[in-house]
């Protein structure tokens, strides 16, 4: 059953590539995918991986395998178009992944022991490590370059924070980090008020930098942080809209504030309905 299991895998995998590779084909190919280059396409990459994320959030099982196959096609579709230059295909994407979790996990395919997931951790990064060193990747700064490089802005801020207090470059307390929030917050008044809007971008990041390392002081997840405000303000937003007599820009600012108050009342379980 298992061999038939695979085959079908493989056999589905086959057709999926064989698709893909047509969809590319000049002759007779589809117009949008032959205009995509592996730039055009790195939006839809990060697009696809987010709603993989909500759908496992959700929990519906054919939304999770929908939402897998549509990042499963951005793997396919870039490893079809760097093959065409003769760069690599799927098959070299498949052996080089196998490989390293190969190498990385020399107590599952070799001999050294590691008992428990600490151990496994402390391994991985060991073995991480001496990789990078080999490409010349040593010092803490290029590993933080890399983390701003390759990771989501939010996800690059605590890692590199984390990493940089591990160093030793850390506030002593949480109020010094408050502090800091307090300065950089200032900075970025003065500079809606007095500077260019280059320089006000810049003191933008550096409060939600500085904010950032209070989550991180607290214990708090930003990124589960900030879906949850978004979840709530959607859901109180409809609300808002189920009780609107009129449009919502016919209201007054007073008008919807009270309908919005009212709808966080209601989802607080303070009022029985809108």
């Amino acid at each position: 059953m298992t061999i038939n299991l695979q085959s079908k895998t493989l056999d589905s995998l086959q057709h999926l590539i064989e698709v893909v590779a047509q969809l590319r084909n000049p002759d007779g190919g589809c117009p949008w995918d032959l205009a995509q280059t592996p730039e055009t396409l790195m939006p839809y990459v990060l697009e696809e991986a987010y709603e993989v994320v909500d759908a496992l959030q959700q929990g519906d099982r054919d939304h999770i395998a929908e939402e897998l196959g549509d990042l499963l096609l951005q793997v396919v579709l870039q490893s079809q178009i760097f093959s065409e230059t003769d760069a690599f295909d799927l098959g070299d994407v498949a052996q080089g992944i196998a490989d390293k979790l190969i190498r990385r996990h020399p107590h599952v395919f070799g001999d050294d022991p590691a008992a428990t997931p600490e151990e496994v951790r402390v391994s991985w990064e060991a073995i991480k490590a001496a990789e990078k060193g080999a490409q010349g990747d040593t010092t803490l700064t290029a590993k933080l370059a890399r983390y701003g490089r390759t990771l989501s802005p939010m996800m690059a801020t605590m890692k590199i924070s984390k990493k940089a207090a591990k160093a030793g470059f850390e506030w002593e307390t949480l109020d010094g980090v408050w502090e800091k929030v307090e300065e950089e917050l200032g900075e970025f008044r003065h500079a809606l008020k007095h500077e260019s809007t280059e320089n006000q971008a810049a003191e933008f990041g550096d409060v939600l930098f500085s904010l950032m390392q209070v989550a991180r002081w607290c214990d708090i997840d930003p990124v589960a942080a900030l879906q949850g405000t978004n979840r709530r303000f959607v859901q109180r937003f409809g609300l808002l809209e189920q009780v609107a007599d009129k449009p919502l820009d016919d209201h007054s600012i007073e008008e919807l504030e009270a309908l919005w108050q009212r709808a966080k009342r209601v989802i607080a379980g303070e009022e029985r309905d809108v």
